[in-house]
């Protein structure tokens, strides 16, 4: 029998750094429960079948590509097919080796949260990929999607992290942030995928001279690694809302969608989509489900 080769990549969140981030800030970024596998099959001819299937076990993608059509990368097909071939080639061209037999192989993808949820899709994928293909994930990374590699960290650790670009290279840190309030912690998603890369551009186009902000950041990046109580971590979450929404000329997503809320809420990566950061002493999902916000998940059901 022919033996199935299993990866997994878990997802992210971001809690601070967005977009600063890429230039240099210290940012803490949680891994999630949620993630995605990738299962390698080997089959006797040349080519790649590919099958992904979203949480429900549906097929939300497939095709297949003859192993040598990745070497020229695909000019025909969709545009999953055309970015899908695009990854297998830079993968190829950091390891020779790779796909250079006379074999083919069964590929399906499994994810374990809805793809519009912006857990990470992309960078699980990439994760996987680069296990598979034994080359280095952010490299893959950066000669494909691009930004700021903290998504292939939390995929590769099972554990909180804090992650810093230093001279264009990744440091990572595991972390002990485990907030002892994290019981009055709650993940809501707004309805929306953001774009990452449409968010970078928004951010280059707009920031200012970002360095003394970015110094402040990480100064309350720090200070969340220690904080002991519900209030003092409130007050960091509007210190960081306030100095993104200073340096972006975007304006809080508090303010624009929930400005009756009594608790702290904060955006996490890109503005204006994916899921927030909300603190409440009380259950808020009907507070949120009455505005039209179905998912509300507590922090011990999201985080790792």
């Amino acid at each position: 029998m022919t033996k199935k080769h299993t990866y997994h990549s878990n997802g992210k969140l971001l809690l601070t750094g967005e977009y600063v981030v890429l230039d240099g800030a210290l940012s803490l970024a949680v891994p999630t429960k949620f993630g995605q596998s990738l299962e390698v099959e080997a089959i006797d001819d040349p080519q790649i079948i590919w099958k992904s299937l979203d949480e429900n076990g549906t097929v939300w993608y497939e095709d297949e590509f003859k192993i040598d059509e990745i070497n020229t990368s695909l000019s025909a097909g969709n545009d999953v097919s055309k970015r899908l071939v695009q990854i297998l080639n830079a993968a190829k061209t950091l390891n020779p080796e790779f796909l250079n037999l006379h074999t083919g192989y069964k590929i399906t993808t499994i994810l374990d949260f809805p793809r519009h949820w912006g857990l990470g899709t992309s960078s699980t994928l990439i994760n996987n990929l680069a296990q598979w293909a034994g080359v280095d994930a952010y490299q893959l990374l950066e000669n494909t999607f691009g930004g700021s590699g903290y998504d292939i960290a939390c995929a590769q650790n099972n554990q909180s992290i804090t992650y810093q670009l230093v001279n264009g290279k990744p440091v990572v840190n595991q972390v002990d942030f485990n907030p002892s309030f994290k019981k009055h912690l709650y993940f809501v998603y707004l309805n929306q995928k953001q774009n990452s890369r449409e968010g970078i551009k928004h951010y280059h186009a707009n920031k200012g001279n970002s360095t003394v902000l970015i110094t402040d950041l990480n100064r309350i990046t720090k200070k969340m690694l220690s904080v002991e109580n519900l209030e003092d971590f409130e007050v960091l979450l509007y210190s960081h809302e306030n100095i993104i929404s200073k340096i972006t000329n975007q304006t809080t997503v508090k303010r624009l969608l929930f400005n009756d809320f009594e608790g702290a809420i904060k955006s996490l990566g890109a503005w204006g989509g994916d899921f927030v950061l909300v603190t409440s002493k009380s259950n808020p999902t009907n507070y949120f489900k009455e505005k039209g916000f179905d998912t509300v998940i507590p922090y011990a059901d999201m985080v790792l």
